[in-house]
């Protein structure tokens, strides 16, 4: 009788077992046809199905949780309300606001229209941008401003870090609400949460700063908004006149991830008063309408973006990318600016894992005598970007791409010059994480003067590295090519 029983156990276990994996083929087929439905690039395609099929439950699972650019019903809800008022406001600059692009070339104008179509803002002239590299002066330059604001300070932050000189910022602006500037301060949730947990920002809300989180998630949430979008961007705009924006995070380098290895971070940001500051303004208050409860008219009477004089000669375009915006529309942007390249590109990004198309347009740069070179740094504070990046310098390298590995620290400055007479500027690293799923901000200036400046700076970080030799990373250990090369394959997902 016990045989008996325990025939039928296995039995039925043997039944269950079946109908599971049946069921979880049904699921991982049914996930792949949704892959290839949602007509991605081949590469992220045939990764996420690899991802599906090479680990079982796991896989289907991660893609669940991963794979969908989910915004949340509420948020994609803010995002329609929110598009035709501001086409309609962005309409009004170009009106204001004419470009003579003879004396910067037809590159920099088809740059500019691509641009313009594709993330919806235009080039405006007539600004006056300062290039700050040092992270002392930009919080020095920060607080007086902060402390002369007659009517609004808003800041924008992917991290806000408690600590050191952050704290001056938040009694800055404390400050600023008591004798009655409006201040908004928004900050992603996830980058920001030992903030958003602070008594630092219990006493900014006490005296009147609205503090918001973007992008707050949750374990109940994760099937309805997709956890690991991230709001990016790095936006100060004070009384709608002086606006920054750059890779510079709001912490304190002395204090900040001082455990991770890389050293201090390296980071340079913008100061621009002119008419590009309204655009950074209207992107701002963009994104509070989105994460907060404010109406748009309310925050149009009350925002303090507005049109402004010229200031000086640099034209300027504020360049908004996300998962809210057309896919890949910032990575066309970029590459269309590594093909214009006639005898110069460099650039710096602290994470690169390029697209294959980023890739091809990098080594065809370098094939047809365009002097490339890549400032990465040395060490970063993710691995799996450190083996994936790894694995695609090797080609770069045969190419002709020279790759400059910077011991200073954490290169965070995200830049491109081309020729010396253009150049991006802003928070979007080389990677798919940055094209595809955070919130980024970025600025295409099309001005000689700023864009020597930055390939000055650039230059400081190349003294400062270490080019690489084809012949010793040819060198190095199989198991470590393997590594890199399986990371490779993940790359489009990272």
């Amino acid at each position: 009788m016990l045989f008996a029983a325990l025939s039928n156990w296995t039995s039925g276990l043997h039944w269950s077992a079946y109908l599971f994996i049946l069921l979880h083929l049904a699921i991982q087929v049914s996930l792949c046809l949704r892959v290839i439905m949602r007509r991605l690039s081949v590469g992220e395609s045939l990764a996420w199905i690899l991802v599906v099929f090479m680990f079982p439950v796991v896989g289907p699972l991660v893609y669940l949780l991963l794979g969908e650019l989910r915004l949340g019903h509420r948020r994609a809800r803010r995002f329609v309300e929110l598009f035709p008022p501001i086409r309609d406001w962005l309409d009004e600059l170009p009106e204001r606001h004419k470009v003579n692009w003879a004396p910067m070339g037809g590159e920099c104008e088809a740059l500019s229209l691509l641009a313009q179509r594709s993330l919806g803002l235009p080039t405006l002239p007539g600004n006056r941008l300062e290039l700050i590299d040092q992270w002392e002066e930009v919080f020095r330059r920060l607080i007086t401003d902060i402390d002369n604001a007659q009517s609004t300070c808003h800041l924008e932050f992917y991290i806000w870090h408690v600590g050191g000189v952050v704290a001056d910022v938040s009694a800055a602006l404390i400050h600023a609400a008591e004798r009655g500037v409006t201040c908004r301060v928004l900050v992603d949730a996830m980058g920001s949460r030992s903030f958003l947990a602070s008594d630092e920002a219990e006493a900014m809300l006490e005296a009147g700063v609205q503090v918001e989180s973007a992008m707050s998630g949750g374990l109940l949430r994760m099937p309805f908004v997709r956890f690991d979008l991230r709001m990016h961007r790095k936006i100060v705009v004070i009384d709608g006149k002086i606006a920054y924006t750059g890779s510079l995070n709001l912490v304190d380098p002395r204090y900040f991830k001082r455990d991770a290895g890389v050293g201090q971070w390296v980071d340079a940001m913008a100061r621009m008063e002119g008419p590009a500051v309204e655009a950074l303004a209207i992107t701002f208050l963009a994104d509070w309408f989105v994460e907060s409860d404010a109406s748009l008219e309310d925050l149009r009477e009350t925002g303090g973006a507005s049109a402004q004089p010229k200031y000086g000669e640099a034209a300027v375009q504020v360049l908004p990318s996300g998962p809210a915006f057309p896919t890949e529309s910032m990575e066309q942007v970029l590459i269309m600016a590594v093909y214009a390249a006639r005898r110069e590109l460099v650039l710096t990004t602290p994470y690169f894992v390029p697209s294959e198309s980023l890739r091809m347009a990098l080594e065809s740069a370098a094939r047809r005598g365009v002097k490339v070179l890549l400032i990465l740094p040395a060490k970063v504070d993710s691995l799996l970007v450190r083996y994936a990046s790894q694995a695609f310098k090797g080609d770069l390298l045969r190419a002709g791409v020279r790759v400059a590995n910077f011991d200073g620290g954490l290169l965070h400055t995200k830049s491109v010059t081309v020729d010396g007479k253009m150049s991006l500027f802003g928070s979007l690293n080389l990677d798919p994480r940055s094209f595809r799923l955070n919130f980024e901000i970025s600025l295409a200036i099309y001005d000689a003067d700023f864009t020597q400046r930055l390939r000055a700076l650039q230059q400081k970080y190349i003294d400062q590295s270490e080019l690489m030799d084809l012949a010793a990373w040819t060198a190095r250990p199989m198991r470590q090519r393997f590594a890199e090369n399986c990371t490779r394959l993940l790359g489009p997902l990272l």
